[in-house]
């Protein structure tokens, strides 16, 4: 019932920069968390950055500085900007959008397909 769409990733030199977007669609009224994750080959998916509906954003440490997590809560998409990209960068970056469901009690979870970002050395 409800989809996220990623886009943005490509392939980028070191030190550029990329901006990934995520577009959810269906009959949802209000995402409270939407937030990144991204998996590299042969490693866990690991958590990059969230932002809440008013606007509160968290980051992993290897990020901050770099990157920059935002959301049209309207459009119900989110962002990530990232900037001076390393090599270490390079992973699938999957879109996450967290619903309170209050008539049911509980969190409903979305994910995106993924997108691919490379950082070139």
């Amino acid at each position: 019932q409800v989809q996220l769409v990623e886009s943005g990733g490509g392939l980028v030199q070191a030190g550029g920069s990329l901006r990934l977007s995520c577009a959810a669609s269906g009959s949802i009224l209000s995402i409270n968390v939407m937030g990144w994750y991204r998996q590299a080959p042969g490693k866990q998916r690991e958590w990059v950055a969230t932002v809440t509906k008013g606007g509160s954003t968290n980051y992993l440490d290897s990020v901050k500085g770099r990157f920059t997590i935002s959301r049209d809560n309207a459009k119900n998409t989110a962002y990530l900007q990232m900037n001076s990209l390393r090599p270490e960068d390079t992973a699938v970056y999957y879109c996450n959008a967290k619903i309170w469901m209050a008539l049911a009690g509980k969190w409903d979870d979305y994910w995106g397909q993924g997108t691919q970002v490379t950082v070139s050395s």
